[in-house]
């Protein structure tokens, strides 16, 4: 087995191995993974955060050892807590680096950070704060930065800045937790999730007080919430078919 770590900000992960292929996600600076399949311009990887797999261009990662990836593993998860930052490479130049990145492997890959750096779990109440900085960001299938998200990207990437672990699709997302009967039962950070009318989930966001949401929906914007689903007052209609609460913490 051999085993990677992305040295750059942002890194395309992609259904099959050309860059043609349909972004499924992204590796985003300091997340560590297995190499599960390894060809002469791509790797099938496997990020170790969520076990989440897809391609990656070879030129678009570094080669760790099998010691380094138990270490990154057995330490806790530090990560950037700001918007955009940076770090210094070996050669003292600029790698800037997006919210939510990993800082464990700055020894292993040679930089150097002085930013603002998080790494305790975080207060539930939290979610929604961090929720809010990404408000405005324009939706991207299979993005998981401010700059271009998905919808749940984005509920993964705010309960991972808080010390919390999701899976990365909406569907696997609702798999986790404790379903709840109502929205009166809920709480701000829970989530919602929605299905289409073949009765697959599509869609997550996380619930805000006073029966508000806030999901990536073109852009991640707040709605109304209700017992049938997500009701945008703008165009006057739901677009989102609610299926079940969530309470994941």
């Amino acid at each position: 087995m051999q085993y990677g770590v992305c040295n750059l900000s942002i890194v395309p992960l992609r259904l099959e191995p050309s860059d043609t292929s349909e972004l499924v996600s992204q590796v985003l600076y300091g997340e560590h993974f297995k190499i599960v399949e390894q060809r002469k311009a791509w790797s099938k990887i496997r990020i170790a955060f969520d076990n989440y797999e897809g391609w990656v261009d070879n030129k678009q990662y570094k080669e760790i050892t099998e010691d380094d990836y138990k270490a990154l593993e057995n330490s806790p998860l530090i990560l950037s807590n700001e918007l955009l930052e940076y770090v210094y490479d070996e050669t003292n130049l600029l790698v800037t680096i997006p919210f939510g990145s990993s800082l464990n492997a700055l020894s292993i890959l040679n930089h150097t950070h002085d930013g603002i750096k998080i790494s305790d779990t975080q207060p539930k109440e939290n979610l929604v704060e961090t929720a809010l900085l990404y408000l405005n960001s324009p939706y991207l299938w299979g993005g998981k930065t401010p700059f271009g998200i998905d919808c749940s990207g984005f509920t993964q990437m705010v309960y991972k800045l808080n010390g919390y672990k999701l899976l990365r699709d909406a569907s696997q997302q609702a798999t986790q937790g404790e379903a709840l009967s109502f929205i009166e039962e809920s709480e701000p950070g829970d989530l919602a999730f929605f299905d289409n009318a073949e009765g697959n989930i599509i869609h997550v966001g996380i619930i805000m007080k006073d029966n508000y949401i806030i999901h990536a929906h073109g852009k991640v914007r707040i709605d109304r919430l209700d017992h049938s689903g997500i009701y945008n007052v703008e165009k006057r209609i739901h677009t989102h078919k609610l299926r079940v609460i969530k309470k994941i913490i």
